[in-house]
């Protein structure tokens, strides 16, 4: 997407779009659930730029359809593409709807978080400091699972997101990491991405 908010077109398969569309939204409500349940910022805000990606891809998706009907037989194959790219769409504004619940400062009632306070793991966002051990180093070669019990499930990458990273994906300064685990891994996380723990506990 170009900075200036104008959208700018790039290839992509349709099915490519979809399949980003699909883990994107599942991230959003995790999330989001997340934020409300924690009354976290940062989580809220992290929803609503997934938001902006899926609304992204949804564009794409209608343009790439658009493109691709030659003729009305064709325009009724690709109805039932853009139909679940749609609800798709409707899912993560649902989403971006709790994550504004908390940074509106509204509230979240007790029986919400009666509902989730059984969780055993925790969403969280960490940002990676220039000083931290991390910066450079492969998701395989840290072992964060085995070490604190922690999976990093997206990178946003400036403008940029990375769903599901493979071991192979190298940290950079600068990323935002989203992660998932046990209180005491993600809080780990988030000080080894800002320099103040040198090395893994």
């Amino acid at each position: 997407m170009a900075e200036s908010g104008k959208i700018e077109y790039r290839p992509i398969s349709v099915r490519e779009a979809l399949t980003e569309m699909k883990d994107v939204s599942e991230i959003m409500i995790d999330l989001a659930y997340s934020a409300a349940l924690f009354n976290s910022h940062e989580l809220a805000e992290e929803v609503l730029e997934l938001e902006k990606r899926v609304d992204y891809l949804a564009y794409m998706i209608d343009m790439n359809t658009m493109l691709a009907a030659r003729d009305a037989e064709d325009a009724e194959h690709l109805t039932a593409v853009i139909t679940v790219a749609a609800a798709t769409n409707k899912i993560s504004d649902a989403a971006a709807d709790i994550a504004s619940i908390v940074l509106k400062e509204i509230g979240i009632h007790p029986i919400v978080r009666k509902a989730f306070e059984q969780v055993e793991e925790r969403l969280a966002r960490a940002i990676v400091k220039p000083n931290s051990i991390l910066v450079k180093k492969k998701l395989g070669d840290l072992e964060l699972a085995a070490e604190i019990g922690v999976d990093v499930i997206a990178i946003r990458r400036h403008l940029e997101w990375i769903i599901d990273p493979s071991e192979e994906e190298r940290i950079v300064d600068g990323d935002v990491l989203i992660a998932r685990g046990a209180p005491h891994g993600v809080d780990e996380l988030k000080a080894l991405a800002e320099g103040k723990i040198k090395e893994l506990e």
